[in-house]
């Protein structure tokens, strides 16, 4: 069995095993033990230790420090954002490793995933096959491959899509040519599409695979629009949801 190199500074997932006195023994990835102290649980003053650990419940923690045999974990250092992160990636070599199974039958896919580990994560040689599908058969015949490959194309993800409905009209003497500019101008360097709807209205479309950055790049496109619009005297608005 490949065991897992822990790395200070790095998040892992846990299972609380026992709680003894100030210290809490968490079981981790391989089977080994890790302490987690309750001064690193949550900061301030704890009132209900069980708020945070009981014996069973899975947990996110940062490695701490690894002193020999010893690793020492933290909870409260792990942001909300870096566990959603964290959690996703879980997630996904989960799926992935459903696949190895599903292919591969439950012993195989171990002994396979093994042999994996000592080249990439799970997730690694995953995201390598969307640009090399190839890869896959260095550890599975080329038969076994063809099918992973396969059930991972009928997996893939739809690109995220944000539409949102805006006005624009400009009144004065060449207002048409005025408003294709700001369109023009507010939608260089994006992906997004504009369409003409009716009466001053439009729609606005951007897709990726990435919700958070199609949000942020609408968001700029609009208030680019809007600071147009104020400069030429037009007229603008967006509708809400």
């Amino acid at each position: 069995m490949v065991e897992q190199v822990l790395v200070e500074g790095e998040l892992i997932l846990g299972t609380v095993d026992k709680i003894m006195g100030t210290t809490v023994f968490i079981k981790i990835s391989g089977g080994s033990e890790a302490t987690l102290t309750t001064s690193e649980i949550a900061p301030g003053r704890i009132r209900n230790l069980r708020d945070y650990v009981v014996p069973g419940k899975k947990i996110v923690c940062k490695v701490l420090n690894i002193k020999g045999d010893r690793i020492y974990l933290s909870l409260r250092r792990v942001g909300l954002n870096e566990k959603k992160d964290f959690l996703q990636l879980v997630q996904k070599e989960k799926s992935y490793k459903a696949i190895l199974k599903t292919v591969l039958g439950d012993n195989e896919s171990k002994e396979v995933i093994e042999k994996i580990r000592e080249d990439y994560t799970i997730t690694e040689l995953f995201n390598e096959l969307k640009i090399n599908p190839k890869l896959i058969e260095k550890y599975v015949k080329k038969q076994e491959a063809e099918k992973i490959i396969k059930i991972l194309e009928s997996k893939k993800e739809k690109p995220k899509e944000i539409k949102k409905i805006f006005k624009l009209s400009n009144k004065e003497e060449g207002g048409i040519n005025t408003i294709k500019d700001i369109i023009k101008t507010s939608c260089n360097k994006s992906q997004c599409n504009v369409s003409y709807i009716s009466a001053g209205k439009y729609y606005i479309k951007i897709s990726g695979e990435d919700i958070k950055k199609i949000s942020t790049e609408i968001s700029i496109v609009l208030e680019n629009m809007e600071k147009q619009a104020k400069k030429t005297h037009s007229e603008f608005s967006v509708e809400k949801n």
